[in-house]
């Protein structure tokens, strides 16, 4: 590990966004936003020196944001080694799917509830992602396809839902690893996005909760079968 990793660099440029009162809770923000745009993968090993360096934070600071990371099962302490970023495996992709239908899918129905806010960051999260596509950024394809469900979950207009889809969609962002072609991952979703984003937008949600049900099935699927090959 040395301080020209990439992940060390982005941290570096995460510094402004932490100041001198800096807590714990705001640096395992930091970190937990960069596993979902995907810049910390699986297996990646977190060195207290070089993250404490490149966000200018206190080692007893970051050892409390790695705490709550571990807790929220993103992070893995492994004795004598350090702290990793967690490897996942396929019972963990089909109980995020699990909740990911409690949660976005009630959502998806209360979205006439929603204020005009909640539905902006939808029909935006969806557009970043076709502009992503129209330039080949497959990695930021991915990393919208994560805001589109955080503003799914955002439609039950709960701070509480928020945290939660944070934390499950960073989860299911390490799960993603396991397909090693992004663009053919994550491309065949955005008509989906679209779909789905037009339907809540018309204010059909009987209809826009059965098409992201059909989605679900089919992402989860093709994860299962990614790591079924994994395992062989």
């Amino acid at each position: 590990m040395t301080a020209t990793d990439p992940w060390v660099d982005l941290l570096a440029g995460d510094r402004a966004l932490l100041d001198r009162t800096s807590t714990a809770e705001r640096v395992a923000d930091v970190l937990r936003q960069r596993i979902i745009e995907g810049a910390l993968p699986p297996g990646t090993r977190l060195s207290e020196e070089n993250a404490g360096r490149a966000l200018s934070v206190s080692r007893n600071t970051l050892r409390e944001a790695f705490r709550l990371l571990v807790h929220e099962r993103l992070l893995v302490h492994e004795f004598h080694r350090g702290v990793f970023v967690r490897v996942l495996g396929a019972d963990d992709v089909a109980d995020l799917y699990r909740v990911r239908r409690m949660l976005e899918t009630r959502a998806v129905r209360l979205a006439n509830t929603a204020g005009e806010a909640r539905l902006a960051a939808l029909d935006e999260a969806v557009s970043e992602g076709e502009r992503a596509h129209a330039e080949q950024r497959w990695v930021d394809v991915g990393t919208a396809n994560m805001r589109f469900h955080q503003a799914i979950g955002g439609l039950a207009d709960s701070p509480r839902v928020d945290e939660l889809m944070r934390q499950l969609l960073a989860e299911l962002r390490l799960a993603f690893h396991v397909m090693s072609r992004p663009r053919e991952f994550h491309e065949p979703y955005l008509a989906f996005n679209r779909q789905i984003t037009t339907l809540v937008l018309d204010g059909s949600l009987a209809e826009a909760e059965r098409a992201l049900e059909d989605y679900f099935d089919k992402a989860e699927a093709q994860l299962a079968d990614a790591f079924a090959q994994m395992a062989r």
